[in-house]
């Protein structure tokens, strides 16, 4: 089925707490069965001297009608607004429904949804959601994920009762791990719970690799572990939101598949590239010199832990004021496969495509606005660092020593020193 639907588009600008409209947007089928979207900036809004566009790529600031035809008729924008696969089994689990239209997950998704972006029927927006769970309500959200993960038929009977508890989760970049929004002193964290089948201890793992990425000098959010009971939660400060005194400021956000312009289906991967996201960055980015070199290093890092899943919606643009900049990393994840002299990223990162190997990182350095030798220096620093520090990094983080054996084989990969470059294949 088509998704069919029409809806305002609220925004809260730079400095703001509340929403502004800022536009409409519809979707409708066309003869072909397609989904045709379309969207326009409201005159009023367009009059204002401190209107904002909602993203640098697909809705810049204009009086024009813009349409697409791709993603079902969803823009870039409002697309990384939508609830990621966590949230829909929410939506899905409180609904009755095990599968809904777009617009659908659309118009559902949480009010404290990622970036500045809020939608509704009516043309005047709603008031921002003032109340969120706190942290001392981390063990009835963990409990709730874990039914929901669990499906168990019988306790169908509070499904609704469970889901109901987690709908106030904000929707991330993309990602099935389950998390919920809490507030702890005027700070709003995404908690990212463990699933009783991991093979290691996720919260801690990926804590202690956002601690070892900012020892490499890469930008990573802020995070810590709460316990609760034996189980572990990591909570990961959002950087698209900021306290003000009459509420939380909401910074616009995009994922880089936004901002490349790609999908999530396999034929578009082809688009999946650290070169072509750069090339991006340098037209959209208030300060591209600093955002490509930051991106370069996050590039190495994630060869050097073996972070095989930094896919285009792990990867962000922030905008606090009016100009954009890189957002800091999250969502790393070490991936301790066998193989030992290929290993490929999510995304191409060189001239030889996705293989990850020191050849192949320093061959796209010119792509960064980075030569050859200020490209070697950010790939030795990251190395030497991650060698000698991951394991204490993550010790000190409460990684288990049986954890750490589980994914060692994660960090520095011998064929990640490899000085050919080799094929793409």
């Amino acid at each position: 089925m088509t998704s069919e639907g029409e809806c305002y588009v609220y925004i809260v600008l730079p400095g703001e707490t509340e929403f502004v409209t800022a536009g409409r947007f519809r979707v409708s089928e066309t003869r072909d069965g397609a989904s045709l979207g379309r969207f326009v900036y409201g005159r009023r809004y367009l009059a204002r001297n401190d209107a904002v566009e909602l993203d640098p790529v697909e809705l810049r600031l204009a009086r024009r009608t813009y349409e697409t035809v791709r993603m079902k008729g969803l823009f870039g924008a409002i697309r990384d607004s939508m609830p990621d696969y966590w949230g829909r089994r929410v939506i899905e689990r409180h609904s009755g429904h095990t599968q809904l239209e777009e617009f659908d997950y659309l118009m559902r998704g949480a009010d404290d949804r990622a970036g500045a972006l809020g939608f509704g029927l009516g043309v005047e927006p709603p008031a921002p959601r003032r109340q969120f769970n706190r942290t001392l309500d981390l063990e009835r959200l963990q409990n709730a994920a874990d039914a929901i993960i669990a499906d168990d038929p019988e306790r169908a009977g509070s499904a609704r009762i469970q889901a109901e508890e987690l709908l106030l989760v904000g929707t991330s970049m993309g990602g099935a791990r389950p998390k919920a929004v809490v507030q702890d002193d005027h700070t709003l964290w995404l908690a990212k719970f463990g699933r009783q089948d991991d093979r290691w201890n996720h919260p801690r793992v990926e804590h202690a690799l956002l601690l070892l990425a900012g020892a490499c000098g890469v930008a990573a959010a802020d995070s810590r572990i709460e316990t609760i009971g034996e189980r572990d939660v990591l909570l990961v400060r959002r950087f698209d939101r900021d306290w003000g005194r009459n509420g939380y400021h909401r910074h616009r956000m995009i994922s880089a598949l936004t901002l490349l312009q790609s999908e999530d289906s396999q034929a578009d991967r082809g688009r999946w590239s650290y070169l072509l996201l750069a090339d991006e960055i340098r037209r959209a980015s208030a300060r591209p010199e600093e955002d490509l070199r930051e991106l370069f290093a996050r590039m190495c890092f994630n060869a050097a832990i073996s972070n095989l899943d930094d896919h285009p919606r792990n990867h962000a643009l922030l905008a606090k004021g009016r100009g954009w900049r890189l957002s800091p990393a999250y969502d790393l994840t070490p991936s301790p496969v066998v193989a030992l002299d290929r290993r490929d990223l999510a995304m191409e990162c060189g001239p030889a495509g996705r293989r990850a190997n020191k050849a192949n990182l320093i061959g796209a350095a010119g792509r960064f606005l980075l030569d050859k030798d200020e490209a070697e220096a950010i790939f030795a620093h990251i190395t030497e660092t991650v060698r000698g520090a991951w394991h204490a990094t993550m010790r000190c983080a409460g990684v288990s020593d049986r954890d750490c054996r589980a994914i060692a084989s994660a960090f520095l990969y011998e064929g990640l020193f490899f000085e050919m470059a080799g094929r793409d294949v």
